[in-house]
């Protein structure tokens, strides 16, 4: 059985990977229009039927913010919600026992992800494997949370 001082450690760098994760899906949103000139100029390294989607998105991106600039201002608090959620999970790194409720809103937003991707996705004109790929967040956000809410569990129970 891993000692208190084990389990801290081990929930600290779930809680930073997770930050990371965060930081870095918020910063990416900043700059979109480049990100995808890039993905549409090698649309060849992804699979086949990829490529109009890419080419599809790229071009609704340019063309939006070539008429409608302030449009883009969107994904810019689109990444800020990112980074102001991020900020959240320093609650853990300080007090992971305290701060709980900070894991269980994480892996409640993870969940989340699913309906949204299920319900807007359509509405949207999203194709299933896009929303695919989107809950993979999901997934990839819960999986560490989850770690660190089962070893906090554990963490209290070597308190009490």
């Amino acid at each position: 059985m891993k000692t208190e001082s084990q389990l801290r450690k081990k929930v600290k760098t779930w809680v930073i990977v997770f930050i990371i994760g965060l930081v870095l899906s918020g910063v990416t949103a900043f700059p979109i229009e480049t990100e995808l000139a890039f993905m549409a100029a090698h649309a060849d390294v992804f699979p086949s039927f990829m490529h109009s989607w890419i080419t599809a998105v790229y071009t609704a991106v340019k063309t939006t913010n070539q008429n409608y600039p302030y449009l883009s201002y969107g994904t810019d608090w689109l990444a800020f919600g990112h980074l102001v959620i991020a900020t959240v999970f320093i609650g853990p790194l300080r007090d992971p026992v305290k701060n709980i409720w900070v894991i269980e809103f994480g892996m409640i937003a993870c969940v989340m992800v699913f309906p949204l991707a299920f319900i807007a996705g359509p509405i949207r004109g999203i194709p299933v494997y896009w929303r695919c790929i989107d809950c993979c967040f999901g997934i990839f956000g819960f999986i560490p949370l989850y770690i660190c809410y089962r070893d906090i569990k554990k963490i209290e129970a070597l308190a009490h």
